[in-house]
């Protein structure tokens, strides 16, 4: 279906005429939960020992979720979508119930039950078409683009986080004690403002592609001064992937344009060139020379499989992989890593987690966890990209959801959970599992009554309504009905299938 602003208005004297639907209130909070991560965090919750602002909007973005089912009656997922978004909470309750100490699990239960179950279901529901898609990776995208700037600023002025002895990494808003923050959602705005680039809405402003081709483009400088080899990785591999299935000829333009724009920004301007060149030879020698930061990730990766040989069923419990890291751990791990810079004084952070997020799951929840998580976000990929490749629904949503589905699977081999971004986590596998377990098409305009007042979107003429399958609605305006795929909640488990 064509996007809203393309679709032709009928010219009728007595009849409704369609007119763009606003995005719903109900979506607010989840755009709210966004853009709260440029706000600058206390020094107690940058390092994810406290509860942020963002975290706090994504408990008000539930309860709302949850009032509106009520409100509405309506089944909230289909079948497979519960089962794919839900699967995680068992392994997460199994974890905690059976670990070693289960009070010291609650934590870690909450926060599991947040990031991964409930707040992706709540972005499943409150995402009705490809307008509230959008909505959401706009926001992402302008996210990125405010903590990019102030990233950029830091290394600019010697005011960000330490790096080889000089305060030049950027780092964001969200400090040095955690470095990947600014890089994750510089990241997930690089892919989705490529992704609206590379498959723009039919009837979108003229202007909409070049300025999210250009923001994709600016974004590549705070990502390279981020100095995350992981990041990096993930991104590249998203994009790849991401080009070759919007096609080969739009890659190689794509490619083309980007090499040209990074010579420019790095090479010609000297945006960090040698700073990132050594950090990209550090890639290749993390096998021959690795620095210590390598050495001791090696170390707690090897900590994290004695841990699932010890407990190969359930773990050790959630957070149990600080309790148990020295008992596991070789006598090369360090004690921590050294942290400064960016207004917070030096700080030795310890070393709670391997850096790496399934062996994180498999140490604290066993063989249960692993299979529950991997099989869902591998659900997740294969139903996004069997969609995507079928070309069902916005593809310009299809790519983002995959691109950004992809880059957390990818970065997940050198990262975890942990910080304030941590939540956007959860709302990216939410739209992964909105595109991936319902069809995601175009919005249904509103019809405005000529002189007869408003008439709101599922009313046919006169007011009246027109079923949907799955409890929806659709609107009948010129003796036609100008219908929506149903979402998850009312989605039939026939209609999530691919």
């Amino acid at each position: 279906m064509a996007a809203p602003w393309a679709l032709p208005r009928p010219r009728r004297a007595d009849g409704p005429t369609p007119g763009p639907r606003p995005i719903p209130w109900e979506l607010l909070p989840l755009i709210v939960t966004v853009l709260l991560l440029a706000v600058p965090l206390p020094s107690g919750a940058s390092g994810g020992g406290g509860v942020g602002p963002a975290d706090i909007a994504s408990g008000v973005l539930v309860v709302c979720c949850l009032a509106r089912v009520l409100r509405t009656r309506a089944r909230p997922l289909s079948r497979t979508a519960a089962f794919v978004v839900g699967a995680p909470a068992a392994a997460i309750a199994v974890a905690t119930v059976t670990a070693v100490d289960p009070t010291a699990a609650l934590p870690g239960f909450v926060r599991y039950l947040q990031v991964f179950v409930l707040v992706p279901a709540a972005v499943v529901l409150l995402v009705r078409d490809a307008r509230d898609f959008r909505a959401v990776t706009g926001a992402l995208v302008v996210l990125a683009l405010v903590q990019g700037a102030i990233g950029v600023h830091q290394y600019a002025t010697g005011t960000g986080a330490s790096y080889m002895g000089e305060d030049v990494r950027a780092v964001g808003t969200f400090g040095p004690t955690d470095v990947m923050g600014m890089a994750t959602v510089v990241a997930y705005g690089l892919l989705a403002a490529a992704a609206l680039a590379l498959r723009t809405p039919p009837g979108a402003p003229v202007r909409l592609r070049p300025a999210a081709a250009g923001a994709a483009v600016l974004l590549v400088v705070p990502l390279g001064l981020s100095f995350s080899r992981g990041a990096w990785i993930a991104t590249a591999v998203a994009a790849l992937a991401m080009l070759l299935l919007a096609g080969v000829r739009r890659a190689l333009t794509v490619l083309a344009v980007t090499a040209a724009a990074t010579v420019v920004l790095v090479g010609g301007l000297g945006v960090g060139s040698a700073m990132i060149g050594d950090r990209l030879d550090s890639i290749t020698r993390v096998t021959d020379t690795p620095d210590r930061s390598v050495t001791d990730r090696y170390t707690m990766w090897a900590a994290a499989g004695s841990m699932w040989r010890e407990r190969p069923l359930t773990g050790v419990g959630l957070k149990g992989f600080p309790d148990h890291r020295d008992s596991h751990a070789g006598i090369g791990l360090s004690s921590g890593s050294d942290t400064a810079g960016a207004g917070r004084e030096f700080l030795r952070q310890p070393l709670l987690s391997p850096h790496n997020m399934y062996l994180l799951v498999l140490s604290e929840q066993g063989l249960i966890g692993a299979t529950a998580f991997a099989g869902s976000w591998a659900a997740l990929l294969v139903g996004g990209v069997r969609r995507l490749v079928a070309r069902r629904g916005a593809l310009d949503c299809g790519l983002a959801a995959v691109a950004l589905t992809l880059w957390q699977t990818v970065d997940f081999l050198y990262a975890d959970i942990g910080g304030p971004s941590t939540v956007l986590t959860g709302i990216v596998f939410g739209l992964a599992a909105r595109w991936a377990l319902a069809p995601l098409g175009e919005p249904e305009p509103a019809v405005t009554g000529g002189g007869g007042g408003a008439a709101g979107p599922g009313t046919g003429p006169g007011g009246a309504r027109v079923p949907q399958p799955g409890g929806g609605d659709r609107t009948a305006a010129s003796g036609a009905a100008c219908s929506v795929p149903p979402s998850p909640a009312g989605a039939s488990a026939a209609g999530t299938a691919g």
